[in-house]
C-alpha cells in the first residue's frame, strides 16, 4: 500500500443529516431537546473531488463581483484537499516511555508543537531545526498530562492539567510558576482545560464532574468583567450576575461524571462547552452560571463523550463520543445536531481517547480511525487511517496512511497555518506535511 493519501472511497457512507422540517422537537424552540432519534436514514455517498479550479481565477472573479466569498472559500478548501495527495510523514519522534496523551501547537510558530505523556513528561519540539527538543521529565505513573495549552500572553509558558491533581502554569525550563487548582487528594484529578487571552480566564474540569473558572492572575474570579459588555448572540442583552461575596464565581459539579473536555468559544469566550462521560455535552454562558442547572443547552449522546470543540469561527460545535459517532451542531440551534458522522473510534482503557478536531482555516474535520468489527461498514483488514471529512456534507474527503506507522492516531491537529498535521500514535509523535517539504529539508 502506498503511504500517504487514500481517496475518499471508503465503504461506509459517513454522514446522516437532520430533516428539520419533520423534527417536532426542533420546531418547538430551544427549550425542547432534539437527539439522534430525529435522524433520517438517507446517507450521503462518498466524495469524489472534481478537478481543481484555479484559485487565482476564482479570486479574480470575486474581485470583479462575479464570485461570492463562500465560493472563494470552497475553492481554497478544494485546492487544499488536492494537496493532501502529497502528504507524507515528514518527521517522527518517540520521546516518551508511556503513550502521548495531549498535544498543542505553538500559536505563532508553525513548526513547534508541545506534547504531553501519560507519565507527565512534556516535550517542546521544533521539528524545523535539528536541535534536540526541550524535554521536561514527569513523575511517571499517575502524572498523566490531560490538557495542554500555550500561554497566549507568553508563549514561553504553558498551562497543563494532570492526574497529579493540579492545573498549573509552568515554563519550558520545568519551573512551576503558579498552581491554579489543586485537588489535595489522590482520588480527584483534572482532566481538561482551556484558556482565553482576551478575558484572561482559565477553565478546568475534573474526574468527578466539577468545573472551576479562574482568572490568569491565579484567583477564582468574581465575574468575567471583560466579557460583560459583549452582547449575547442568541439571547440578546443579558444582565450580568451580581459579584459573589467570595472570590469564587463558581466551582460547581456541572456533570455527574468525569469532565473529559472543556472549550471556550474562540469568538465569544464567555460561551463554554463541557463534555462528560455522563453522555452529555453542555453549553454555558459564563455570565449566567448560578448552579449546575443553569446551562443554556444540554446535548444528550448515546455514549460517553471524549471531546466538544468549537469551530474556528465559533459557529459550530464538534463532538466525539467513545464509540462510533461524530456530531456537528450549529449556532442556529445548538440543542439539535445538524448531522452526525458514523465513524469507528471506540474507547479502550490503554488507548488515549480519540478526539476529532477542526481544521483551523477550512470547514474540515480530522479524526483517527480505530476499525471495529462490529461497525456496520467494517471491511476485512481495514486500515487504521487518519480520516478527513467535509464539515458541511459530512462526506469522507480523504484518508492518510503510512504502512510503517500503522497504529491508531488518537490525537490529530493541524497547526495554525493549516498546512502541517501532528498526530499522537501511542508512544510516537508524527508530523505530516507535503512531500515537497521533505525534499526541501
Amino acid at each position: 500500500m502506498k503511504q500517504g493519501f487514500l481517496s475518499g472511497n471508503s465503504a461506509e457512507k459517513p454522514f446522516v443529516r437532520l430533516e428539520r422540517k419533520i423534527c417536532l422537537f426542533c420546531l418547538a424552540g430551544p427549550s425542547r431537546r432534539c437527539d439522534s432519534d430525529c435522524l433520517w436514514a438517507g446517507l450521503a455517498g462518498p466524495q469524489i473531488l472534481p478537478p481543481c479550479r484555479s484559485i487565482v481565477r476564482t479570486l479574480h472573479q470575486h474581485k470583479l463581483g462575479r464570485a461570492s466569498w463562500p465560493s472563494v472559500q470552497q475553492g481554497l478548501q478544494q485546492s487544499f484537499l488536492h494537496t493532501l495527495d502529497s502528504y507524507r510523514i515528514l518527521q517522527k519522534a518517540a520521546p516518551f516511555d508511556r503513550r502521548a496523551t495531549s498535544l498543542a501547537w505553538h500559536p505563532t510558530h508553525p513548526s513547534t508543537v508541545a506534547v504531553g505523556s501519560k507519565g507527565g513528561d512534556i516535550m517542546l519540539w521544533n521539528f524545523g531545526i535539528k536541535d534536540k527538543p526541550t524535554f521536561i521529565k514527569g513523575i511517571g505513573a499517575g502524572g498523566s498530562i490531560t490538557g495542554l495549552k500555550f500561554n497566549p500572553l507568553n508563549t514561553n509558558q504553558f498551562y497543563a492539567s494532570s492526574m497529579e491533581g493540579t492545573t498549573r502554569l509552568q515554563d519550558f525550563k520545568g519551573n512551576i510558576l503558579r498552581v491554579f487548582a489543586s485537588s489535595d487528594t489522590i482520588n480527584i484529578w483534572f482532566c481538561s482545560l482551556d484558556v482565553s487571552a482576551s478575558s484572561r480566564m482559565v477553565v478546568t474540569g475534573d474526574n468527578v464532574g466539577n468545573v472551576i473558572l479562574l482568572n490568569m492572575d491565579g484567583k477564582e474570579v468574581r465575574s468575567p468583567r471583560s466579557c460583560l459588555s459583549l452582547p449575547h448572540p442568541y439571547l440578546g442583552s443579558v444582565s450580568p450576575p451580581e459579584p459573589s461575596s467570595s472570590l469564587q464565581l463558581w466551582n460547581l459539579r456541572m456533570h455527574k461524571k468525569k469532565v473529559t473536555h472543556v472549550a471556550l468559544n474562540p469568538c465569544c469566550d464567555w460561551f463554554l462547552a463541557t463534555a462528560s462521560v455522563d453522555q452529555t455535552v453542555k453549553i454555558w454562558d459564563l455570565r449566567q452560571v448560578r448552579g449546575k442547572a443553569s446551562f443554556l443547552y444540554s446535548l444528550p449522546h448515546r455514549h460517553p463523550v471524549n471531546a466538544a470543540c468549537f469551530s474556528p469561527d465559533g459557529a459550530r460545535l464538534l463532538t466525539t463520543d467513545q464509540k462510533s459517532e461524530i456530531r456537528v451542531y450549529s449556532a442556529s440551534q445548538w440543542d439539535c445536531p445538524l448531522g452526525l458522522i458514523p465513524h469507528p473510534h471506540r474507547h479502550f482503557q490503554h488507548l488515549t481517547p480519540i478526539k476529532a478536531a477542526w481544521h483551523p482555516r477550512y470547514n474540515l474535520i480530522v479524526v483517527g480511525r480505530y476499525p471495529d468489527p462490529n461497525f456496520k461498514s467494517c471491511t476485512p483488514y481495514e486500515l487504521r487511517t487518519i480520516d478527513v471529512f467535509d464539515g458541511n456534507s459530512g462526506k469522507m474527503m480523504c484518508q492518510l496512511y503510512d504502512p510503517e506507522s500503522s497504529g491508531i492516531s488518537s490525537l490529530n491537529e493541524f497547526n495554525p497555518m493549516g498546512d502541517t498535521l501532528a498526530s499522537a500514535m501511542g508512544y510516537h509523535v508524527l508530523i505530516w506535511s507535503q512531500e515537497e517539504a521533505r525534499t526541501r529539508k
